[in-house]
């Protein structure tokens, strides 16, 4: 398939290392733009970028998605779909429906519980006795959208935020990988999430 892949962290990076390796046609990278970081301040491309320019695939580093030309931009690319991990900017309707097979999202939660910024944190400081990744078709609407796929871990009860990313990280591409297969034979069937249990990550100041 040919698809644009939007993402910043290392929580993201294995996703695209699978599905370049797996032969689909990463027409563009979207990433969050480089800032300064560290003792010296000086300018850091993100994670996802790094390992863009070493696979030789473009990418693009806008502010917005909302203005015109960013649209336009992101539907010249002919992509069938795109893989939304961890990226940080909303994608508005127009980029929404630029893509025939839809935008999807992997979710560190197990949707709908801890929608939002900061969901390995929140799911810590909660206690809660799993947690998971979730593939979404994206909506307009904050981690919304009906899923198509949710792989399960259990959180120990000393197991910090850093060791929870560490787990659900390998699960991220191995789950987009079979739902873009499924997706591709036309046998990806999606569930509207409930409208209990929904909780919010707020992201963490």
């Amino acid at each position: 398939m040919r698809l644009i892949f939007m993402g910043t962290p290392d929580f993201a990076v294995p996703a695209l290392i699978e599905l370049a390796a797996r032969g689909h046609d990463i027409a563009a990278v979207y990433t969050r733009a480089p800032k300064p970081a560290g003792r010296g301040m000086d300018v850091q491309v993100t994670p996802v970028a790094r390992e863009a320019l070493r696979l030789s695939i473009p990418v693009l580093t806008p502010t917005t998605l909302k203005a015109d030309d960013a649209q336009a931009a992101f539907a010249a690319h002919k992509a069938d779909a795109a893989v939304v991990v961890a990226y940080g900017l909303i994608l508005p309707k127009p980029v929404l429906g630029a893509v025939p097979l839809g935008c999807f999202n992997i979710h560190a939660s197990i949707l709908p519980r801890w929608r939002g910024a900061a969901p390995i944190q929140r799911a810590i400081m909660a206690g809660d006795a799993e947690s998971g990744v979730s593939i979404m078709r994206m909506d307009e609407g904050l981690d919304t959208g009906d899923v198509a796929m949710i792989e399960r871990v259990r959180i120990g009860g000393d197991m910090t935020a850093g060791e929870l990313h560490d787990a659900l990280a390998p699960l991220v591409a191995d789950a987009m990988l079979r739902s873009l297969a499924a997706l591709e034979r036309g046998s990806l069937q999606f569930t509207p999430q409930p409208q209990g249990g929904v909780t919010y990550a707020e992201k963490i100041q």
